[in-house]
């Protein structure tokens, strides 16, 4: 299988891209492909043979994403699986794309891998980068329903039947939109703890943006996504999830901000998934209720 890689960077962590361009270029079996896109910002200086796209703006981690995938042709379809992986990330194996060939080799219905995150001092995986309710053992690989955005791999197929990321999200929940999609269309996921991007341990709130985009995409990817019945419930759990975690009044102030955008925007297109996906999803642990 012909593997590539998108990166994409704001130009602002060059050390740090060397080092995860490097760890790429370690990967047993056939050379990796890469693709690093910048993200409305240069991109720094970078190895021989890897190839290099400039936006003019930021168009968020989805669109500048979707443009890495197009770098392989449309729907990416020059590769067989590409890898997305943060640029302050490190591969810890040698032989990662060898494990993903194997395992898209060996399982036709799987679409799409998501790696296990690692912090590279303490080894510690965090709660969060854990795709599914029970989190407690990060070193048990298992099916999932969603993925990590910075460290996974997807078939390309899964781009050319059900589309790419949503741009216009930006940032948050663009990989769950992408993952009920695949799921519907009869992709499986998979979480595996063998499969390791080093990535130092971080609180996604850091981003300013974090609060309001959180509660407008979690809006979006329901109406866009969901059957109506399910709507009002998924949403009204995420809603009581977030009071019982007690934000600060500012952090409160600009989720409600983002979930009362998500409802007076456009989501994109919506194409609820069948009831049969809404169990399927129920039987792998996480009902499209929370």
């Amino acid at each position: 299988m012909k593997v590539g890689a998108v990166i994409i960077t704001m130009g602002n962590r060059p050390e740090e891209l060397r080092a995860l361009l490097d760890s790429v270029a370690k990967q047993d079996g056939d050379p990796v492909r890469v693709v690093v896109v910048g993200n409305g910002s240069p991109v720094p200086d970078v190895p021989e043979g890897v190839r290099t796209v400039e936006l003019p703006e930021n168009l968020g981690i989805p669109g500048g994403r979707n443009v890495g995938i197009e770098a392989f042709g449309p729907g990416g379809r020059d590769v067989d699986v590409l890898l997305f992986l943060d640029d302050d990330g490190l591969l810890a194996r040698h032989d990662t794309a060898e494990l993903c060939r194997e395992a898209f080799a060996a399982d036709p219905e799987l679409g799409i891998i998501s790696f296990r995150i690692a912090d590279p001092d303490t080894g510690e995986t965090q709660r969060r980068h854990v795709p599914r309710l029970r989190a407690s053992d990060p070193m048990r690989s298992s099916r999932v329903t969603t993925f990590l955005g910075g460290a996974n791999a997807v078939r390309t197929r899964v781009f050319a039947e059900v589309g790419g990321l949503p741009d216009a999200f930006f940032y948050a929940h663009e990989e769950t939109d992408l993952a009920w999609r695949a799921l519907d269309a009869g992709w499986m996921i998979d979480y595996r703890s063998d499969m390791v991007l080093y990535h130092p341990t971080t609180a996604p709130s850091r981003h300013a943006v974090y609060h309001r985009m959180v509660a407008r995409n979690r809006v979006w990817l329901a109406r866009r996504n969901l059957p109506a019945l399910l709507v009002p419930v998924y949403l009204g759990v995420w809603l009581l999830l977030t009071l019982l975690r007690r934000p600060s009044r500012p952090a409160l102030k600009a989720w409600f901000g983002g979930f009362r955008e998500g409802w007076t925007t456009p989501c994109g297109p919506r194409r609820p998934m069948r009831w049969r996906t809404v169990w399927r999803l129920t039987r792998l642990g996480r009902p499209p209720v929370i």
